[in-house]
């Protein structure tokens, strides 16, 4: 709660991952820091509709998949045809209230104070936070961090009704588990419910403009994705542009191209893109102006137009995932508070809750081969790792990103189950500027996921004897674990 002062060092606006963060690096400076949300627990958007009830329905899919493969088959699991999304999210209330504890308890061990309201603008230091009661009242701070996160954004094109044509809010609203669904979107929203759903048995069709999904991803991450889908019998059209989509009235939803085909399903889901929530925040009292396409536009250090105000998290745009909205709020309070660069360790991951996981970090190949010239790449698939083989995890890859020499260990990517924890043994070395050698002399335990960067590693080293040797106009090298080119 408020105590009798109403100015503060730092006002931040939203407690999702931005806003957590944003606040505690600044209580960590001994300032006095207010959160201001809207909701009435901590943890934003992320808690009640996002990050957290799409992966404890992911969870639910990857369990019942994983029981039946890991048991040999010799159990079946089947779907009942009238189950419904929350039987599936039995323990979703657990989950959120356990996640919006700790946060709680972060925030109140910082002495961070909090409001329970909606946040505007009056001036460019003063903000309005009304509260549910429609009580008013002012607070105003030396600096400001808006992190009120997004909502889904609906095109012209497509009648949202959330009943039969849906979007990310409404989606796990659903009665029943639908037998086919048509995703439009190729982002990682799209992607990890199109894997969920596909995994539960539901007919999925993912279709989007790009001609492959996750376009920002590493080619061999993106091609493992479309693969799975497709061997858990879903289906993605890409270079499609939607002309209509509609409900037909009576049992399905169409998806017109521009072509002129038609696409059918129970249901459909929107996943393209999302908006900044800043519509009822009176950012032009705050001198404050928004991009064409809503987002508030920053500097390096999340720093807005107007210098005192910084803004963090899905209100400036992609990626829009939770580990960069964290490094984005510590960025934007450190600088906001000291005129420095928060002091981040940079290689920051990227991870995919699709089914299997993708997770990546530092450079990808292509990027490598841009930066320079003739990167050495080692691949170790998943099912030449025991760990894997017991586990009945074998579709899947690491692969290990070195520079010429293969010394400079330079990026890693991984797909498979468990892919978005095993690329932080990879983030360790990048940030500890490890030499590849390093997963080569260590000792893993055995048997164990994390081997497959040992056998990737020895993987350069041979490489790396037998380079002067090499020849030919190649990119880069490409190796493949158990198999010399």
């Amino acid at each position: 709660m408020i105590a009798a002062s109403n100015n503060f060092d730092l006002l931040v606006i939203g407690s999702g991952p931005a806003g957590q963060n944003a606040a505690l690096e600044a209580a960590k400076q001994g300032t006095r820091v207010l959160i201001v949300e809207q909701e009435p627990q901590v943890g934003g958007a992320c808690v009640q509709y996002g990050t957290i009830p799409s992966k404890t329905l992911r969870e639910t899919a990857l369990t019942l998949t994983a029981f039946q493969r890991r048991s040999g088959d010799v159990y079946e699991v089947l779907h009942d045809a009238e189950l419904s999304i929350s039987s599936l999210m039995k323990r979703l209330n657990e989950v959120v209230h356990a996640h919006q504890e700790t946060t709680r308890r972060f925030l109140e061990q910082a002495n961070v104070e909090r409001a329970y309201g909606r946040a505007a603008f009056v001036s460019p230091h003063e903000i309005a936070v009304t509260n549910v009661k429609g009580e008013r009242f002012l607070v105003k701070a030396d600096k400001i961090v808006i992190a009120t996160g997004s909502r889904p954004r609906n095109p012209p094109l497509v009648a949202v009704d959330h009943e039969n044509i849906l979007d990310s809010d409404s989606l796990l609203s659903m009665t029943y588990l639908p037998r086919s669904i048509i995703i439009l979107g190729g982002g990682v929203i799209a992607c990890e419910y199109a894997a969920t759903f596909a995994s539960l048995g539901v007919k999925v069709t993912l279709i989007d403009r790009a001609p492959m999904p996750l376009g920002f991803l590493d080619a061999e991450l993106v091609d493992f994705f479309v693969s799975q889908l497709t061997a858990n019998g879903g289906e993605f059209r890409g270079n499609c542009e939607i002309a209509a989509v509609d409900w037909d009235g009576i049992s399905s939803v169409r998806a017109t191209l521009r072509t002129g085909e038609v696409i059918k399903a129970d249901k459909a889901f929107v996943a393209l893109g999302r908006v900044a929530n800043l519509d009822t925040m009176a950012i032009e009292k705050a001198g404050l102006i928004a991009s064409e396409r809503g987002l508030l536009v920053v500097n390096e250090f999340c720093q807005t137009n107007v210098p005192h105000i910084y803004a963090a998290g899905d209100t400036i745009g992609p990626p829009a995932l939770a580990s960069a909205s964290m490094e984005q709020g510590r960025r934007a309070a450190c600088h906001a508070l000291s005129g420095k660069m928060h002091p981040g360790l940079g290689s920051l991951p990227i991870g995919i809750y699709t089914i299997p996981e993708i997770a990546t970090v530092g450079l990808t190949e292509q990027q490598a081969i841009e930066k320079v010239g003739r990167p050495m790449v080692a691949r170790v698939r998943f099912d030449q790792i025991a760990r894997a083989q017991i586990m009945a995890s074998t579709s899947g890859l690491l692969k290990l990103v070195a520079d010429e020499c293969g010394d400079k260990l330079l990026g890693v990517q991984v797909a498979g189950d468990g892919a978005t924890e095993l690329v932080h043994l990879g983030q360790m070395a990048l940030i500890g500027k490890m030499p590849v050698d390093t997963f080569a002399h260590a000792t893993f335990n055995f048997p164990t996921m994390a081997e497959a960067y040992r056998i990737a590693a020895l993987e350069i080293i041979h490489a790396r004897e037998e380079q002067s040797s090499r020849t030919g106009n190649d990119a880069s090298f490409r190796l493949n674990a158990g198999v010399r080119n």
